[in-house]
């Protein structure tokens, strides 16, 4: 695996490739290519009408071409071609991507969630600084934690987030107020029993 820099240098060559098929499937303000590219992911999508289906063969042959002289192997097992009119899903980025008709107006969109194990690495990453700082003071537990969590939040925060961000702040408060009792020789999370 080659470092984000150097694959956005190397691969300089397919963003041009995509580029001009976008301009030559150009109708008017609409494209029937569209991609995105970061670092040595690719995402390519072409417009599903029957008139356009010769695009996706077109396409894929000229990517593999270019990927050929730059020698860049493609990984067989993430790549796939995914028809979104079948309800069939795609990920990228740490976010899964699908089509879903909207409620009010009934009108297609894409509808895209993080990825749960994305979620999960969050959760263990933060055991873990609360595991290893377990002796120290809250203040710095907290010090710590605020950046990973900070850098999370931004990077998800696209789409509707409030279960996935809820479920966090309430793991991590779980976490504190632990952190917090274990100090004051206190054991649970620091609730008192209303009777």
């Amino acid at each position: 695996m080659i470092s984000p820099l150097l694959s956005n240098v190397h691969l300089t060559e397919v963003d041009r490739l995509l580029e001009r098929v976008k301009g030559s499937t150009r109708s008017g303000k609409y494209t029937y290519v569209e991609y995105a590219r970061f670092a040595d992911d690719l995402v390519v999508l072409i417009d599903s009408p029957p008139r356009n289906a010769w695009l996706l063969g077109v396409v894929s042959r000229r990517l593999r071409e270019e990927f050929a002289k730059l020698q860049v192997e493609v990984n067989e097992e993430k790549s796939r071609t995914v028809d979104l009119e079948r309800a069939e899903s795609f990920d990228f980025l740490g976010f899964d991507f699908q089509r879903l008709r909207s409620i009010g107006r009934q009108v297609w969109r894409a509808h895209y969630v993080r990825k749960l194990k994305k979620r999960t690495a969050l959760l263990r990453k933060l055991k873990e600084i609360s595991r290893r700082y377990q002796s120290q003071p809250v203040n710095r537990v907290v010090q710590l934690i605020n950046p990973v969590l900070r850098g999370w939040v931004q990077y998800f925060a696209l789409g509707d987030s409030n279960e996935c961000f809820n479920f966090i702040r309430d793991w991590v408060e779980k976490k504190i107020r632990r952190h917090m009792g274990r100090s004051r020789n206190r054991r649970g999370f620091g609730w008192k029993r209303v009777e």
